[in-house]
Parts: C-alpha cells; structure tokens; sequence
C-alpha cells in the first residue's frame, strides 16, 4: 500500500488557484464515443465525491479551474455544475500557454498554482507551477516533474484525496465539513 502524500502548511497556504486536468484525472481516461443518427456522442464517468471536494475548494476561497487537451460537451457540462472559475478546452494541447493567460487575467503568480495532471500534455505546466500534483496511475515523465502523487488513480477520486489533502494542510478541512454538514442540515449556504 503506497504511503499517503503528505503537504506541508507554507506550501498549501501559498496556492490560490487549482487547475484540474480532465481525461486521466478527473476521468479514469476512457471514453465512450458513439453515433445517434449521424451526432456523434461522447461520455465520461466523473466522480462524484471529487466534485464535492471541488465544491469545498471553492468554499475555501480558492480559484477553480480546468485545462484540458480534449473538446467535450461532457467537460462543458461538468464545468458548469462544479462552477469552476475557468474552463480551457484546447484540441491542441497548449495548456502551458493557457494557464499563462488565466494566471495574468487574473493576476496570480504561477507560484500560486496547485495544478493536477496525469500524462505528457501536463509536464510542461507541471514543471513551472508552485505545486505539481499528478494521480497515481500517472505516466513516469508526470510523475518526475510533480512534488506530489497521490495515492488514488484518475477518476476514481484522485481529485477528492488532492482537495483533502490541500485543505487539511490549510487547517481548512474540519470547518469546511462542518460547514457543509450544517448546510444539509440547516438549508443551503451561498
């Protein structure tokens, strides 16, 4: 059994934004394409408890975003539900020059980053951010250019464990479910 990652509380203090790839990472990677009456369809199974943790991000005051290398109404969808802050689908992969643009819109310091990815396309953004996370089924040149792996694969909550562990590592975590459990029980919080 591979050891939990562990972060340390100056480092997850200095990030202010997350960006998520989506096939590998949000995904377990596979996709379903097929055909209705001449439309082409594509699916993707998400994991339900890492958009909770994405939701616990945002309650966080983090910025939320995702980069991915794929055009997929299925990405659209999900992004909107999360209400992520930015949403990048680029079919040529150029996900450096993306989050380049995000990070002066917005003003933040690549420094600031926490940025989870899983294979190749990642490795150029892995290697400037501030934090560089990759899942555990992620490819060797990944996982090389990350500070952290975490311990669960792509789709089947890596993106949860690396919300948790962030938060946690914050001092966030406990206040955050408690504020989420009160919301439930209470009505909901904005």
């Amino acid at each position: 059994m591979t050891a939990p990652p562990i972060l340390d509380a100056d480092s997850a203090r200095r990030v202010k934004y997350v960006v998520f790839d989506v096939d590998g990472v949000m995904t377990d990677g596979g996709v379903f394409l097929g055909d209705v009456d001449g439309r082409r369809l594509e699916f993707k199974k998400y994991d339900i408890q890492d958009g909770l943790g994405i939701l616990l991000l945002r309650w966080a005051g983090l910025r939320v975003g995702i980069i991915t290398g794929r055009v997929s109404e299925s990405v659209a969808l999900r992004a909107a539900e999360l209400k992520v802050d930015d949403l990048v689908q680029d079919d040529q992969a150029r996900k450096l020059l993306s989050l380049k643009k995000i990070c002066q819109k917005h003003n933040i310091d690549l420094q600031e980053v926490a940025f989870v990815g899983d294979d190749l396309p990642d490795v150029g953004v892995l290697r400037v951010v501030g934090l560089p996370v990759v899942v555990a089924n992620a490819t060797d040149d990944a996982v090389k250019a990350a500070k952290v792996t975490l311990t669960r694969p792509g789709g089947a909550g890596a993106v949860r464990e690396f919300c948790e562990l962030l938060l946690r590592a914050r001092g966030e975590w406990d206040a955050l479910v408690e504020r989420y459990v009160h919301s439930r029980v209470e009505g909901p919080v904005k």
